[in-house]
């Protein structure tokens, strides 16, 4: 509405009271670079203007008029009303593409408010405490920069904050029910790291209008417990209907707990499964970079002794910098020309024992030659253990490559790990055959695990590399021969079944699409034409086509494309893809799904899972604003510094409330200006 809120200015112009908003320039230049103020007398227009004059206002009741002002310059009064404030002596309300602004009536300057507003962004991007607004040397050096600007205190900056939250969820909210494509989740456990509580990350991933992979968190919130299978599912179900997703979902990815199967039945109880993709068949995915985890750890497991002895004798040598130096003494010595630092994993993370033992290999001799001169250090490792830890991470290697690209920010596209997958399965079947009893005995643990969660999810990733033009059914039918071996051609036929089933749902649900669109044409009143005797004769041919070959038929006739490493599978559907517009549908809503839950973790989170210690003490409504609001503060474009902070400068959702924020805005720059002028 334009209406006007009637408010009250706390504070008098010019009389050193202090506003809390500083100035933003928008339109024209300053008014003192104005040429109606570039000749050596004042002029007198300029002379009354607020901005430059130095004499004090009283303050009277005024009224205002609200102006819109449309993208070709033209101005409407849309409201009327009396505010009380002097500022709008000199001043009137305009609105600019939809955004309040406050316009000088002499010079045109347009102000808005912003100061506090970007200092509320300043902490939930960088993850500073709230505390930060009482600390003495932030307020000084505020108050160097504008001494006049407020800073806010913690209550005050805790509300910005969540007006924040609230601006952007809305702006989010309205992305999401925008999209036509179908959404993807994904959820992720963590807890806080000085106290006993658990919270929940729900994540959305689409692709856009624009064929632009995205993400969102939805919320973060409170789970308190006992984690159950019911209690996880109805923090979901509420979080769909409040963001209006139920009916859109793709496939959820979940951790590989226990409770997940009867996490999964309990959704698909509660959501229509009308809705979902083929009656919720895909509906549950299990986290892939979860799956490596399991299964790296269960190899590990079986040469636990030699890594403990290589722990034991990294965390011996960096107990304090004096065995520290005598360690680079010996490294000196032995003419070992690295200069890397030895490294203590966290045994819950394989992939920090992994570094741990790359580095560690480089030292082997170091770590001999020590043993001789240090009776303490007893648990050197034997030559046995060395030459396991040497073979086992020039094949945790591939491990490592894959996990970091499950991790990655900026989520790579579900066809991307399906040949990856497929070389991790080879790759372990080579290993099986090892010579080394060791090598084959961890193989067979970690395909045992390979094979429990696989079975989950290449029918997915299946049908994401067929919607691959690179690839199509080809690299199906080279993979699977050396995998499957007599089996291969039953596996095949249940990936070209699969994207069959998918693509006739999608073609019936377009069909149906268009059947209501006709119905709604045909409900218009028409002028019988003799020539609309004919006007089915076109669905009649198409159809008889169809008939003969699908669409998806025609598509994988096509040639498949070179593999280009740089080639781009959205923008290729994007462009090229509309020739089979079904087939589009269909791989919008393929690619998107996440088939990992880490990329939730790229809000602020350190060490894992936990929640850092600053935020864990807020209190849980505070910190689901602060998760959420940063995640979506760097959804946006890059800052003008050139750093990946977000649209924190577009995304233009006020952070006030009323219309005393841009009173005391605009009372605050005309006293600066005034108490600058000479």
């Amino acid at each position: 509405m334009y209406a006007l809120k009637r408010t009250k200015l706390q504070h008098l112009m010019m009389e050193g009271s202090q506003s809390l908003e500083n100035k933003e320039e928008v339109g024209s230049s300053s008014p003192l670079n104005s040429p109606l103020n570039s000749s050596s007398s004042p002029s007198p227009i300029m002379s009354n203007c607020p901005l430059n004059s130095s004499n004090p206002h009283c303050s009277v009741s005024v009224d205002v008029d609200l102006v819109a002002v449309n993208e070709d310059g033209v101005e409407k009064v849309v409201g009327h009303k009396r505010k009380s404030s002097v500022v709008w002596n000199h001043f009137k309300k305009v609105k600019i593409n939809g955004e309040e602004k406050a316009e000088c009536n002499y010079c045109s300057k347009k102000l808005t408010a912003k100061s506090r507003k970007d200092l509320a962004c300043m902490i939930v991007a960088h993850e500073y405490p709230l505390s930060i607004v009482d600390h003495l040397w932030f307020r000084s050096y505020s108050e160097s920069l504008q001494p006049l600007f407020k800073v806010p205190t913690r209550n005050t900056t805790k509300k910005d904050i969540l007006k924040l939250y609230e601006g952007y969820k809305t702006m989010s909210m309205k992305l999401v029910d925008k999209m036509e494509s179908k959404v993807a989740l994904t959820t992720d456990l963590w807890t806080a790291s000085n106290q006993k509580k658990g919270f929940m990350a729900i994540t959305t991933h689409y692709i856009d209008d624009k064929w632009a992979m995205q993400s969102r968190i939805l919320r973060f919130a409170y789970l308190p417990c006992p984690h159950t299978a019911e209690a996880i599912s109805s923090l979901l179900v509420e979080c769909m209907l409040d963001w209006n997703i139920d009916r859109k979902l793709s496939t959820i990815t979940l951790d590989n707990y226990s409770t997940n199967d009867s996490l999964v039945s309990s959704l698909l109880v509660k959501l229509d499964s009308s809705s979902l993709i083929l009656d919720g068949q895909l509906f549950h995915m299990r986290c892939c970079a979860h799956i490596l985890n399991l299964i790296v750890q269960d190899g590990l497991s079986v040469i636990t002794e030699g890594i403990e002895k290589v722990r034991n004798s990294v965390a011996f040598w960096t107990a304090t910098p004096k065995r520290e130096q005598t360690f680079r003494e010996a490294v000196r010595q032995l003419k070992i020309s690295s200069t890397k630092k030895l490294i203590l994993d966290v045994k819950t993370r394989w992939n920090s024992t992994y570094h741990m033992l790359n580095v560690a290999l480089i030292y082997n001799d170091a770590f001999n030659r020590l043993k001789a001169r240090e009776s303490l250090y007893t648990f050197t490792p034997t030559e046995n253990d060395w030459e396991l830890a040497k073979e086992i991470c020039g094949r945790l290697g591939l491990f490592s490559r894959v996990t970091e690209m499950f991790s990655e920010t900026q989520y790579p596209t579900a066809n991307l790990f399906f040949p990856l997958m497929y070389e991790i399965r080879l790759s372990l079947l080579n290993w099986l055959s090892s010579f080394i009893g060791t090598i084959s005995n961890i193989a067979s643990k970690m395909m045992t695990k390979f094979e429990k969660y696989w079975s989950t999810v290449h029918g997915v990733m299946g049908v994401a590399i067929v919607l691959d033009p690179r690839y199509k059914l080809k690299l199906v039918e080279y993979f699977f021969p050396h995998f499957y071996g007599n089996s291969s051609e039953m596996e095949m036929e249940k990936i070209k079944r699969l994207c069959y089933s998918l693509f006739y749902e999608y073609e019936a649900k377009s069909a149906k699409d268009e059947t209501l669109r006709e119905k709604s044409d045909e409900a218009e009143p028409q002028n019988d034409d003799v020539g609309d005797i004919l006007k089915g004769y076109d669905s009649f041919v198409n159809s008889d086509i169809s008939l003969v070959k699908s669409e998806l038929d025609l598509y994988l006739e096509e040639k498949v494309l070179p593999r280009e490493p740089t080639f781009d599978i959205l923008n290729w559907w994007k462009h090229t893809g509309i020739k089979y517009l079904t087939i589009q549908k269909l791989a919008r809503d393929i690619l998107a799904i996440s088939i990992s839950t880490v990329a939730s973790k790229s809000a602020f989170i350190t060490g894992g899972r936990l929640v850092s210690p600053h935020r864990s003490r807020l209190k849980k409504n505070t910190l689901g604003a602060l998760m959420c609001t940063q995640n979506w503060l760097c959804k946006e474009q890059r800052n003008h510094f050139g750093i990946n902070l977000g649209h924190v400068k577009d995304a233009r959702f006020r952070v006030y409330e009323s219309d005393s924020d841009v009173e005391d805005e605009v009372s605050e720059i005309m006293s600066t200006t005034s108490s600058s002028q000479p």
